[in-house]
């Protein structure tokens, strides 16, 4: 085996660094068999591994590299690699890669330390760590948008971990319970080819798209909040049977007028967010859907407003100007949310590990486990248990540092929208 050396470069960044050095390693017939860089507040840290040709003595590129190095006022340090070693390395690079996502409205020196302890204890090797959310100025903000504004957008790190996980679920757990006590959510993901491709988005609407359950502002116009409330909750808690309870709840809006619905979806509240992510989404060619078991009206409102694609979700029976109390068969549950994913899926030609389903309660669990990519938003404890991903301490927008996109890239993306 030819000589192997890694050589490290570190100093204060600055263009044309890399090209002169590369350019010396290229004069000297220098085989680049590995290459890393990373700038931290202007201060450039350079990793390449090389095979020196069999027939150039190895003093003169390194003494080559260091004058060059000098003049540009870096520090230069070489490491021989020996074979066996090189050989392990070169077997470490088939070995599983997963990407874990760190998310809160700060991180901190003691959330890194947290999460690399579990890392480590897992057996796992950290191989890259990058910031995806943009740098927030010390300084007082002046006239930026509130959406912008410093110390209101989430924090994002991503790290990249390399090495088998014997049990993922075990690993998800570790990090729920983790996440919980430092108020930040982590994901980890399987770095596949599906996860740089997701096409779909299906999204629940109560408590998820919107902050509020619909049939509990329909049920205070109608005088029967406390018992439509106490309904609710026991089904989102999985306590009860979703579509039994479902029509139960609307029985009692009976002799609602009709006109209710239109002052209650005026004044819906989005979820923080969501606007951002949909419209993000959109530009980047995503089809969304609503899979609701709340009602129609509201679906298709919030359809126009935030420009969702496909709406499904249970229509009111008005009869006179006044709800009947029914509403028409099939109700749409967990099953039925799941079965639409499919349909959905199929129809636009899309991977079911290409799909992003998002919802907050047990009736969204059936979706979340299908699609390749389930976050339980803000969720029900049950439903952040069963579920593979849970966001809880961010917007809804925080569904884009999952996908790795960056602050930079997104503001970008606006700047074309709006061009």
């Amino acid at each position: 085996m030819q000589e192997v050396v890694l050589i490290e470069v570190t100093g204060r960044d600055r263009p044309g660094l890399t090209m002169t050095l590369t350019q010396t390693l290229a004069r000297n017939r220098v085989r680049i068999l590995d290459i890393g860089q990373s700038v931290i507040h202007n201060t450039l840290a350079l990793g390449l591994l090389v095979e020196l040709p069999a027939d150039n003595a190895g003093c003169q590129v390194f003494r080559e590299l260091l004058f060059a190095a000098h003049r540009l006022g870096l520090d230069a340090h070489f490491t021989p690699i020996e074979s066996d070693a090189y050989e392990d390395w070169v077997r470490e690079q088939g070995q599983p890669r997963h990407i874990l996502t760190l998310l809160g409205s700060v991180i901190n020196a003691e959330h890194i330390a947290q999460v690399s302890a579990v890392v480590s204890q897992q057996g796992l090797n950290i191989d890259q760590i990058t910031r995806l959310s943009g740098r927030i100025s010390q300084r007082p903000a002046v006239a930026e948008p509130p959406a912008h504004a410093a110390g209101t957008r989430p924090a994002c790190v991503e790290l990249w971990l390399r090495g088998p996980v014997p049990d993922i679920s075990a690993l998800h757990a570790s990090f729920l319970e983790l996440g919980s006590r430092l108020d930040v959510d982590i994901a980890i993901q399987e770095d596949d080819i599906f996860r740089r491709n997701r096409r779909l988005v299906c999204f629940d609407m109560d408590s998820t798209l919107i902050q509020t359950e619909v049939i509990d502002e329909l049920a205070a116009a109608a005088g029967v909040g406390a018992q439509v409330a106490a309904i609710t909750e026991r089904a989102m808690r999985g306590e009860l049977d979703f579509s039994a309870s479902f029509h139960e709840r609307v029985a009692l809006l009976k002799g609602l007028e009709e006109s209710v619905l239109a002052e209650i979806a005026a004044r819906l509240p989005i979820t923080e967010g969501a606007e951002r992510l949909i419209g993000s989404l959109k530009a980047l060619g995503y089809r969304i859907a609503i899979l609701s078991g709340g009602f129609t009206y509201f679906a298709e409102y919030l359809q126009q407003r935030l420009g969702i694609d496909i709406v499904h979700a249970n229509p009111l029976d008005i009869q006179d100007g006044r709800l009947t109390g029914q509403v028409t068969a099939p109700i749409v549950d967990g099953a039925r949310k799941a079965q639409l994913l499919r349909e959905i899926a199929a129809q636009e030609d899309v991977r079911l590990e290409q799909v992003i389903a998002v919802g907050d309660g047990a009736n969204d669990l059936p979706m979340l486990a299908i699609a390749g990519l389930g976050i339980a938003f803000h969720a029900k404890p049950v439903v952040k248990e069963q579920a593979r991903h849970s966001l809880a301490s961010v917007g809804l927008d925080g569904i884009l540092y999952l996908l790795g996109m960056r602050d930079r890239d997104l503001e970008a993306l606006r700047e074309v929208g709006t061009s």
